[in-house]
């Protein structure tokens, strides 16, 4: 129990910073006057803070085995990439708040199809009407916090 409460406090954290990310990552973008630019300085601290990670952690020698890997697990790269992209470019001009809704919408959906077929080696978590009422009951609060 007390690492679940530990990994859920985690990822909170994670999602606090979504939106922070997405606000600062967009006003650096609009103050030099290029997204792609923007993305391109996240992308390098980011780079430099993992490698930091993996240093201090002991896993400096892992890296190694990527080269051995399956090439569709490094797609996750380019979704970070889109992710980071989009939302530095989209959240000036439609909002942060609203880039964020759709956000959570979208990761509501794919999580949902992920778990339901266990996609990319996830534990299979069938989708039954009591959790398809809380994915309802999830995006229409998502909704009704964006209105308000």
């Amino acid at each position: 129990m007390a690492d679940s409460f530990r990994y859920a406090l985690i990822m909170l954290s994670a999602g606090i910073g979504i939106p922070v990310l997405a606000a600062l990552n967009a006003q650096l973008g609009a103050r030099i006057g290029s997204p792609a630019a923007a993305a391109s300085v996240l992308f390098v601290v980011a780079c430099l803070a993992a490698l930091l990670v993996t240093g201090t952690t002991g896993s400096l020698a892992k890296v190694a085995l990527i080269p051995a890997q399956p090439r569709h697990l490094l797609l996750a790269g380019l979704l970070v990439a889109f992710y980071v992209l989009s939302i530095t470019w989209v959240a000036p001009r439609f909002g942060i708040g609203n880039a964020i809704f759709f956000v959570l919408l979208g990761q509501l959906i794919s999580a949902t199809l992920i778990d339901q077929f266990g996609l990319f080696g996830a534990a299979v978590r069938t989708v039954g009407p009591m959790r398809i009422a809380g994915l309802c009951l999830m995006a229409i609060g998502v909704f009704l916090c964006q209105k308000a």
